[in-house]
């Protein structure tokens, strides 16, 4: 796939994810009983970065935890390679806690259906919310994201690649085609 265009520069990612903890620290009445939990893999920084930014404006920690959804993939059976497992790291429990799913584009809900099972099998939580960088659309479940950076329509020929600095070295969010 070829580079179509650039949707979000690092300084345009940084204003999102400022915003999105706003909006998550008004809807959630302040940051107590909240837990982040970033799905793997670009969503586990986001959720970093997010905790950071809630930090700075609370004045008080957020917990952060990874979540890998390998095993709960509805496609899981359908793949004839062994998939990757990762680590589930939760440092809390999610019993009655606020749990924000963090991931970096919501496309057709299968990975958002996938955590929502994962951390179900974790605990009950009190709520669980969904926040996402990219918004792309093309939904095959009833997923919607409570807290979106961008909106951006795409076609099912076009692929989101989000490129963060921890994981990639850079910092944008590509349109592909």
């Amino acid at each position: 796939m070829k580079e179509k265009a650039q949707i979000l520069d690092g300084e345009q990612i940084r204003r999102a994810l400022t915003r999105i903890s706003h909006e998550i620290i008004e809807r959630n009445r302040g940051i107590d009983k909240l837990l982040l939990i970033g799905i793997r893999t670009r969503g586990v920084p986001l959720a970093e970065r997010l905790a950071k930014i809630m930090r700075g404006i609370e004045g008080a920690e957020v917990a952060v935890g990874t979540l890998d959804i390998s095993l709960y993939r509805d496609d899981f059976a359908a793949n004839p390679q062994q998939p990757k497992v990762n680590y589930t790291d939760v440092p809390a429990s999610v019993e009655n806690q606020i749990v924000i799913l963090v991931d970096d584009v919501l496309f057709t809900g299968r990975t958002a259906r996938a955590a929502l099972d994962a951390v179900i099998d974790l605990g009950r939580p009190k709520r669980i919310q969904l926040a996402v960088l990219i918004d792309r659309g093309h939904r095959e479940l009833p997923i919607r994201a409570d807290y979106v950076g961008k909106n951006l329509p795409t076609s099912t020929r076009e692929s989101i690649a989000v490129r963060l600095q921890e994981i990639d070295g850079e910092e944008r969010v590509l349109i592909l085609e």
